[in-house]
């Protein structure tokens, strides 16, 4: 098994502190500046009132290819109203602010790229995220991202598939940091009405060569999902299920609330 170095972050507090009281931490995915930026960070305030423990923000991308339609929609909604990175990181100022919680970006390499990897790095710490999770970067060539990040004390999350092999697994268990995120399904994020009954076995698998937190997405829409899912993983991930409340909404203070009311039904779930 990799023994994976502790960082003194708040993802490790949070991970920590779930832990001593037998909890699992819900983490929750938006997209910043939808449905505009002013109301990004009151939704993420909203969800953490609601028992959001860690808060994944998309940057929004013209072409996040590991999206469904839900997520698809959102960051075209985003990029309309002209969200870019300077944006997303004004909107993680705005919550740190205001609260501790962890915020994790969640984004796509180009963009990042063209922003300059050492810039990213350096915005990000000082707007106060705590991780940083880049979909179509693999871990084979994450190693000048993770170095500028290290040296910012950001952690850098990996994914791993129902597809990855042992091989894999060893290397995203070497290379990251924060937690593992593990897709559940071999395809794009969406709400599902059933959970593959594999994951399991696949969580159970990972845990053989990390001992870092391991949270699975990708699908869970409900209450069910999730205490289903906590039975055996440290976090569950929710995101495109979330997105369709906001979505939905009338406005963006509709947002907020009717965002806030979906996880708290989703903490109910977890709380045993």
């Amino acid at each position: 098994m990799e023994k994976n170095i502790k960082t003194d972050g708040r993802l490790s507090a949070t991970f920590e502190r779930l832990k001593s009281r037998g909890d699992k931490a819900l983490i929750t995915f938006i997209t910043a500046g939808d449905p505009d930026i002013k109301a990004t960070a009151d939704i993420a305030l909203s969800l953490e009132k609601n028992g959001s423990d860690i808060i994944e923000l998309g940057i929004p991308f013209s072409d996040p290819m590991a999206d469904g339609p839900t997520i698809q929609a959102s960051s075209e909604r985003a990029l309309k109203k002209g969200t870019h990175i300077p944006d997303c990181l004004n909107a993680v100022k705005e919550i740190r602010g205001k609260s501790e919680i962890p915020v994790v970006l969640f984004g796509y390499y180009n963009p990042i790229l063209q922003y300059g990897l050492k810039r990213f790095a350096r915005d990000a710490k000082k707007a106060g995220a705590d991780g940083a999770l880049v979909v179509d970067l693999p871990p084979e060539e994450a190693g000048e991202l993770k170095n500028e990040l290290s040296q910012c004390g950001i952690d850098l999350i990996l994914l791993l598939t129902p597809t990855s092999n042992d091989e894999r697994i060893r290397l995203v268990a070497k290379n990251a940091s924060g937690f593992i995120y593990f897709v559940s399904v071999a395809g794009v994020t969406g709400a599902r009405t059933r959970l593959s009954k594999d994951i399991r076995s696949h969580v159970k698998r990972i845990r053989e060569f990390t001992d870092l937190p391991l949270g699975v997405g990708f699908g869970v829409s409900n209450a069910a999902q999730a205490r289903e899912l906590s039975g055996f993983s440290d976090a569950v991930i929710v995101g495109s299920a979330l997105i369709n409340v906001i979505a939905k909404s009338r406005s963006a203070k509709d947002a907020v609330k009717n965002a806030g009311a979906f996880v708290s039904s989703l903490k109910k779930g977890l709380t045993r």
